[in-house]
């Protein structure tokens, strides 16, 4: 009897050959080969992080045929198995609570800015970081200010009272909140700087681009914006064709280069937030999050980092 050959686990991507006898619908050929639960194996499909044949697919009933390689970044295996190892493998089993803890930045005594993690809503879900900043900071009438889409890191406001978050919106409403983010975008970016402005949603948009560094493959950019549309980043670079690496919707879904699928995430970092302080004049908010390990690790796969 042949002896199945174990995954194949490669420059942080575990590869797999769908085989004769495999499963041939992703979500079970996923639970099945890592012991996981469908519930499980949707979830990694979910986020965007499954592969095949080096184009991303994110429908659970995805049809396979027998030779077809899925690749899954290795970092998103661990977290499922571990996932499974909390829940069990039945369908059934209701997740173990797990408490998170959110690094608080700044605060005073009508604020409060925290160091966003990648994985969680900013708000409005039992889930999100609001709701953990409730709890832990023991404010339970604490709102956000702003939202960062799920997986971008970095910078991201709170009020601690309504009268606080009312000023603080009407503030954002102006010209006077600087936001600065950092990414890591497919492609070599020529330009030491470029202005987009193209209209998002039948408004305006601005978006100014910094080169900070690049390589043949991958760039280092700082972006400020001077508008917060929808995903304004993320479409506003995919316009200009330097897509953010790891970004599944809005970036490259069809990976030639291997080191795409090792990203799970999309590589966006609110690094700086500053504006007048709605409420004090005297002391104004300015506000550093540090590139996340996940971020530098990025840089480094693509020869931008410290060696």
């Amino acid at each position: 009897m042949a002896t199945r050959k174990a995954p194949k686990h490669a420059a942080g991507i575990v590869e797999l050959a769908v085989g004769k006898l495999d499963a041939k619908v992703l979500q079970d050929f996923l639970a099945a080969r890592f012991g996981l639960s469908r519930r499980t194996a949707k979830a990694m499909i979910d986020g965007r992080n499954v592969w095949v044949n080096r184009k991303c697919v994110w429908m659970a009933r995805y049809a396979l045929n027998t030779g077809d390689q899925v690749a899954i970044p290795s970092q998103t295996v661990a977290g499922a198995k571990a996932q499974s190892a909390r829940t069990g493998k039945g369908d059934e089993a209701a997740p173990a609570p797990q408490k998170r803890h959110v690094r608080v930045l700044w605060q005073d005594e009508a604020y409060l800015v925290c160091d966003k993690p990648a994985g969680l809503v900013s708000c409005d879900d039992v889930k999100s970081v609001e709701t953990i900043l409730r709890e832990q900071e023991n404010l339970p009438n604490l709102e956000a200010v702003h939202r960062l889409d799920r997986d971008t890191t970095g910078c991201l406001m709170f009020a601690k009272n309504h009268a606080a978050l009312q000023a603080a919106i009407e503030l954002f409403k102006t010209h006077k909140v600087q936001k600065t983010y950092h990414a890591i975008v497919a492609g070599e970016f020529k330009f030491a700087h470029l202005k987009i402005d193209t209209p998002l949603d039948n408004q305006s948009a601005t978006s100014h681009v910094s080169r900070e560094s690049a390589g043949r493959d991958a760039s280092f950019l700082r972006i400020r914006i001077d508008t917060g549309r929808t995903n304004q980043i993320r479409r506003h670079l995919a316009s200009v064709r330097f897509p953010i690496v790891g970004d599944r919707v809005f970036g490259i879904k069809n990976a030639r280069d291997l080191r795409l699928m090792e990203v799970p995430r999309q590589m966006l970092h609110a690094s700086t937030l500053q504006l007048p302080n709605p409420l004090d004049a005297k002391n104004p908010v300015k506000v550093h999050s540090p590139l996340p390990s996940d971020f530098r690790q990025t840089l480094k796969l693509f020869g931008m980092g410290k060696k």
